[in-house]
């Protein structure tokens, strides 16, 4: 499955700061663009994964849970 999200990315004197408006806590900086850019890629997995089990704790044992999938 292939998802996107947008990179706003400024800078910050030597920095670069990229940030996801649709994640805010998976931001990022670097000195160059791709360093910017990557460190809040590998943050977006664990946080959608988060979400999802704080999502599901209060889930009532008798509903119904199906799979999404959005391309």
């Amino acid at each position: 499955m292939r998802n996107e999200f947008t990179a706003i990315i400024e800078r910050d004197g030597d920095w670069r700061i990229a940030c996801r408006p649709e994640i805010p806590e998976a931001n990022g900086q670097g000195h160059t663009i791709p360093e910017a850019l990557h460190r809040p890629a590998e943050a977006i997995s664990p946080i959608l994964e988060d979400r999802r089990e704080d999502a599901l704790r209060g889930m009532p044992r008798e509903a119904i849970r199906e799979i999404v999938i959005v391309q």
